[in-house]
């Protein structure tokens, strides 16, 4: 049996693996090629990761297998598939909702909702819910949807954080049976219209106003009041300043009566008055025409004018005193 005979038999008898390359054909390498790709695909279809936090579900034929956690992990190439992936994460669903107060009054409340899946519920997770936003989101509008009517637009700001648990109860309730946890609701904003806005910041600016407006009244009525104080004050130090004067002025008087007196026999104290008054008289005409704006002032030259100007101003004290 010659070489050729040999290798016939043997492609024959033996698995073409064990056919050694030589006297092969291009059909032999195309075939073999195939058959050597296909059996790399079989391999890497073998295995498979799950990352960190993450699980995938393993189904034989469309029915559940398995599900994997973190790691590497072995399966039936060509008959068990990876049917899907999934993360235990926090997720973070943003979900806008447009309604109106009790003072008819429409807003947009960005309601933040904070969620994961269940590790002991993962598979209510997978295959119970396709998609758990548009379900969240379903139940975030119905709960803002009654629960904001209710209230005033002021009374939104300020019990925001009622409305957010209110989302977060219903959510949880809910959620929970088809294996999602929801950690938290917030309600991170709320935009009213713009014009309601610019008039909200209106009232604000003119109640600022009114505040600075009292405030202003206040301080100036403390002014007025402390001037006015001040100008009792001056004017009670201002006559115990003429009291003083006038007392200094009769003491003075009485001595110098005294002295005239003891100087001139014969003299009476009315006599020292009547000098007294005409001295006074004149000090006073002095101190008239010495001003800038003084009119002239005719005084009577004789002596007995003199005596006349005594007698009327001693008439005009004695008509100060009876008054």
């Amino acid at each position: 049996m010659n070489y050729q005979q040999l290798l016939e038999k043997l492609r024959h008898d033996l698995p073409k693996s064990v056919i050694p390359a030589a006297g092969w054909s291009v059909g032999d390498w195309i075939f073999y090629g195939i058959l050597a790709l296909f059996a790399l695909i079989t391999l890497w279809q073998c295995f498979f990761t799950v990352q960190q936090q993450t699980f995938k579900i393993v189904e034989r034929f469309g029915k559940f297998k398995k599900m994997c956690n973190a790691g590497l992990w072995f399966k039936v190439p060509w008959i068990d598939w990876i049917a899907g992936k999934d993360t235990f994460r926090i997720q973070q669903l943003d979900v806008p909702v447009e309604t109106k107060t009790k003072d008819n009054v429409f807003v947009i409340m960005k309601i933040s909702v904070q969620y994961h899946i269940i590790k002991d519920k993962a598979f209510d997770a997978f295959y119970k819910l396709e998609d758990p936003e548009p379900q969240i989101t379903s139940y975030v509008f119905d709960v803002v949807r009654a629960k904001v009517p209710t209230l005033l637009l002021d009374d939104v700001f300020e019990k925001k954080d009622d409305i957010a648990s209110s989302v977060t109860n219903e959510l949880k309730d809910t959620m929970d049976d088809y294996g999602y946890f929801i950690l938290q609701a917030l309600v991170t904003d709320i935009d009213p219209d713009a014009n309601v806005k610019q008039s909200m910041n209106e009232i604000n600016a003119q109640q600022r106003l009114r505040m600075a407006a009292n405030e202003k009244g206040e301080a100036d009525k403390i002014l007025q009041v402390k001037a006015a104080e001040a100008e009792a004050e001056s004017k009670r130090l201002q006559g115990e300043g003429i009291a003083n004067q006038r007392k200094a002025i009769i003491n003075g008087l009485k001595e110098s009566v005294h002295a005239f007196e003891s100087a001139i026999e014969g003299a009476t104290p009315q006599d020292v008055m009547n000098l007294v008054l005409i001295t006074q008289y004149f000090d006073t005409l002095k101190d008239i025409g010495s001003g800038s704006h003084s009119n002239a002032i005719f005084v009577p030259s004789s002596p007995d004018g003199m005596g006349d100007i005594s007698q009327q101003i001693q008439k005009a004290l004695l008509a100060t005193r009876n008054i």
